[in-house]
């Protein structure tokens, strides 16, 4: 087709076009962003461009074998970069976690931010290691198959005993369900990402990592130093004040909107400390 037949809304139509393809790409960046999707796209790069350059010198066998790998490579990255598809179409079609509504719906919200925001401060000024993962859209019984079930109303007293050192059912995570306390000294995958800092330790390598494949908001008090940090989406926000923790998890968790909170909206999750 050639171009002087096009009319200006051909011409309208293509750029809209060309911006979307270019809107897909970058938010499916952004999803695998951090996680080890990335290397893994590096190694299709790197197969598409041998297959290239095999086709220019003429090495017929080679150009075969990767014409094959190609061929069936579309239902291998299927496999390879499930957690990454599903939770691209989770984002896409996740919805709120609570319904806005009733006054006792508020209240509960308000209830369970209140016990986790005096849990975790509690623990914090003593350095007691907590690991405390919020189910959403995504299920986590796979998890907490892995833990001793609780079934319990959330509570600051219960949280913190659980973790207390020593105890039974410190070692590990609990996990929220609804509004309860699903079960405790549960077993979450520890991310791979290679982005992650040195200094952080298991509990925060599992909370990027269930965050990862999950939609879930996961809590992390540190042993060492006493910071809280909070997870979601394969992002890490480190040494929050319980004012910062606060706001982030109404924001986050309860999808709330605050508009004396303005300096939330300048947030973004990345890996920051705050000194």
């Amino acid at each position: 087709m050639s171009f002087a037949n096009f009319t200006v809304l051909d011409y309208l139509s293509s750029i809209v076009d060309i911006l979307l393809v270019w809107f897909v790409i970058y938010k499916l960046l952004m999803v695998i962003r951090g996680t080890k999707a990335v290397q893994l796209l590096k190694g299709i790069i790197v197969i598409v461009l041998a297959r290239a350059l095999s086709g220019v010198l003429g090495f017929n066998t080679l150009s075969w074998m990767i014409d094959k790998v190609i061929t069936w490579g579309f239902l291998g990255v299927i496999i390879i970069f499930q957690p990454e598809l599903r939770r691209a179409l989770e984002q896409l079609g996740r919805g709120r976690l609570f319904s806005r509504g009733n006054v006792q719906e508020d209240e509960e919200r308000n209830r369970i931010i209140e016990a986790l925001v005096k849990a975790t401060s509690y623990m914090a000024k003593r350095r007691i290691g907590a690991l405390i993962s919020f189910e959403r859209e995504t299920g986590l019984s796979d998890y907490i198959e892995t833990g001793i079930p609780l079934n319990s109303t959330i509570s600051s007293e219960l949280l913190i005993n659980i973790f207390i050192p020593n105890t039974p059912l410190h070692d590990g995570a609990v996990i929220l369900q609804k509004n309860q306390i699903a079960a405790a000294a549960c077993y979450l995958p520890l991310s791979e990402s290679p982005f992650i800092s040195k200094e952080l330790g298991t509990r925060h390598r599992a909370a990027i990592g269930i965050s990862e494949v999950t939609d879930s908001v996961t809590i992390v008090v540190s042993e060492e130093t006493g910071g809280v940090s909070l997870t979601k989406n394969g992002e890490l926000h480190r040494d929050l004040t319980i004012e910062q923790f606060k706001q982030l998890l109404e924001k986050e968790l309860f999808d709330l909107n605050h508009d004396k909170q303005a300096s939330s909206s300048k947030w973004n999750w990345r890996v920051k400390k705050h000194g």
